[in-house]
C-alpha cells in the first residue's frame, strides 16, 4: 500500500497569509495603544523653543533690586528738597537786601511770615501733632472774621497750629491775625517775631482795626487761666472775659467763628506750680509737668498728642444795631453762645477720640 508522503510547504501562499495577518495584527495591536496612551508616540512637530525665566537672585547683575530702586529715590527727592531750599534760602536774602517786602501798619511781614515763619512750625503741625481740620470752609473767603478759640497747653502752641491751619489748608490760604496777650510782646525777641507774623495786642481798638481792614483775627478769651490751668481741669473752659471780642465783632459787623482745639491740653500736662519763682520772674504761673523742670531743656520738647481743630459754623453780628454792642445783655448772651458752642464741641470730639496719642 503506497503512502503519499504530506509535504508542508515552507515559502507557499500559506505562509505568506499566516505573515500577512501576523503584522495586520501587530500593527492594529500598536495603533491601539497609540490611541489609548497619546504620550506613547513622539510628535513630528518640532517643538517651540522657550526662553526660561530669569530667577531672581539678590546678586542677579540685571538691573537695580527694589531695595536699591527705593534708596535711590528717596537720594533724589532729598537731593531735590536740599536744592530748593537753598534756592529758596537765596531768594530770601535776596529780596531782604533789596528791601523788596512790605509791612502793614500793625508790622506784618508777609514775606518773613510765609518764607521762614510757618516753615518752622509745619513739622510740628504736620508730623508732630498730626493735626486734622474740620470746618475750615466756615471761614470766609474775603472780609473780615473773628475766630474764637479755647486755650491750653501751659505754652500757647494751639495759637501757632491755628494759624498754620488757616493759611495752610484754608481755600484761599488766609493769614490768622492773633490777639495776642501784652506779655507776648515785652518778652525779647518773641515781640518782634510775633509782630512780623501779623499778630496784635488783644485789645479793642487793634481787633476793630483788623476786622475792618477786612482781615481774620484770632481771640483767645481765656487769656492765662486757660493755657495755666492744672492738668485735672483739662478741656474745661475757663471764663471768657466780659465779652470784649464780641464787642468788636459787633462794631464791625465781622461774623464769629468758634474753633474748638483738642490735643494741646497734653502736650504739657500741668501737675503743679511754683508760684514765688513765678512772682519772681514776673510771669502768670511756673509751670511743673512730670518733665519739666525735672529734664531741664528736655522737658520743654511737647508729647506728640493727636490733634483735632474744628471751626464751627458761623455766628452773624451784622442783623444787631448800632447799640448792641454797649448792651451788656446782648454781650453776654453772645458771649455765652460762643462759649457753650466750643465746650459741646471739645465734648464731641474728645467722645470720638481713643486714645491721646494715636486719635
Amino acid at each position: 500500500m503506497n503512502e503519499v508522503a504530506k509535504v508542508i510547504p515552507l515559502h507557499g501562499s500559506g505562509a505568506g497569509r499566516d505573515r500577512t495577518e501576523h503584522a495586520n495584527r501587530s500593527r492594529n495591536r500598536a495603533e491601539d495603544s497609540r490611541s489609548r496612551h497619546p504620550s506613547s508616540y513622539a510628535d513630528t512637530t518640532p517643538p517651540i523653543p522657550l526662553v526660561p525665566p530669569v530667577a531672581a537672585h539678590p546678586l542677579d547683575p540685571v538691573g537695580p533690586s527694589d531695595a536699591s530702586q527705593i534708596a535711590a529715590s528717596q537720594i533724589d527727592a532729598a537731593k531735590t528738597k536740599l536744592v530748593e531750599t537753598i534756592s529758596d534760602t537765596a531768594e530770601f536774602v535776596r529780596r531782604r537786601m533789596a528791601g523788596d517786602y512790605v509791612v502793614d501798619e500793625f508790622g506784618y511781614d508777609p514775606h518773613f511770615a510765609d518764607a521762614l515763619w510757618l516753615p518752622l512750625l509745619r513739622p510740628l503741625f504736620d508730623k508732630w501733632f498730626r493735626v486734622e481740620i474740620k470746618g475750615i470752609e466756615n471761614i470766609p473767603n474775603d472780609g473780615g472774621a473773628l475766630v474764637v478759640a479755647n486755650h491750653a497747653g501751659v505754652i500757647p502752641v494751639d495759637a501757632l497750629m491755628a494759624s498754620v491751619a488757616v493759611r495752610d489748608h484754608h481755600p484761599a490760604h488766609r493769614p490768622l491775625r492773633m490777639l495776642a496777650a501784652d506779655m507776648a510782646f515785652e518778652m525779647p525777641g518773641v515781640g518782634t517775631i510775633a509782630r512780623k507774623a501779623g499778630h496784635t495786642l488783644a485789645c479793642n481798638p487793634d481787633a476793630e482795626r483788623l476786622l475792618r481792614m477786612g482781615q481774620v483775627a484770632a481771640v483767645f478769651p481765656e487769656g492765662f487761666k486757660g493755657i495755666g490751668k492744672p492738668f485735672s481741669e483739662r478741656y474745661k473752659l475757663q471764663r471768657f472775659g466780659r465779652g470784649g471780642f464780641v464787642s468788636a465783632a459787633l462794631k464791625t459787623g465781622a461774623p464769629i467763628i468758634p474753633c474748638s482745639i483738642v490735643g494741646s491740653e497734653e502736650i504739657y500736662p500741668k501737675i503743679g506750680d511754683i508760684t514765688p519763682l513765678a512772682r519772681l520772674m514776673g510771669m502768670p504761673y511756673f509751670p511743673v509737668t512730670p518733665f519739666f523742670p525735672h529734664l531741664g531743656p528736655l522737658g520743654l520738647i511737647p508729647l506728640p498728642s493727636k490733634w483735632y481743630i474744628e471751626f464751627g459754623k458761623p455766628i452773624a453780628t451784622d442783623s444787631y444795631d448800632a447799640q448792641a454792642s454797649e448792651d451788656p445783655m446782648v454781650l453776654f448772651e453772645l458771649t455765652d453762645h460762643v462759649r457753650e458752642t466750643i465746650q459741646h464741641t471739645l465734648y464731641r470730639l474728645l467722645a470720638k477720640r481713643r486714645n491721646v496719642f494715636l486719635g
